[in-house]
């Protein structure tokens, strides 16, 4: 059987020398660049019935004014911006996201664009976009 030997102890920190440190803090920085951005996607909802498509986005404690929906081809895209609230606080715990906000999300097939509704209620931003049914072309002999 071979033995191993451990070359350092789990339960202390291992030191890096100053390049090392510097390579770290470089991959560190670059994944945190791509994971963090300034803009954050609320919760969003694509469900389709018989009759339409259905996109739902959680935006609380927002008020009409705060928010833009935008339909270009088969694009939706829902933006705007949540504003903070101006106190002084110390944060034990944060989960709700304040600031600018995007949601992109393409529909799943053809819709009456003429036809949509949207409303806001409770928080929740509901978008109804009834679908644009094939015609059938009868053919005659």
């Amino acid at each position: 059987m071979e033995e191993l030997e451990l070359k350092s102890e789990p339960l202390h920190p291992r030191w890096h020398t100053t390049d090392e440190s510097e390579v770290w803090r470089q991959k560190t920085n670059r994944w945190r660049n791509r994971v963090r951005s300034h803009v954050w996607r609320p919760a969003t909802d694509v469900y389709e019935t018989e009759d339409a498509i259905i996109i739902r986005v959680e935006i609380a404690g927002m008020r009409e004014e705060d928010f833009s929906i935008f339909l270009t081809g088969n694009q939706l895209t829902v933006r705007g911006n949540r504003p903070d609230i101006q106190e002084q606080r110390a944060y034990y715990q944060m989960e709700i996201f304040f600031g600018e906000f995007l949601t992109e999300v393409e529909l799943p097939g053809p819709v009456l664009s003429d036809e949509v509704t949207a409303e806001y209620i409770a928080g929740f931003l509901r978008l109804v976009f009834p679908k644009d049914k094939p015609k059938k072309i009868h053919v005659t002999e």
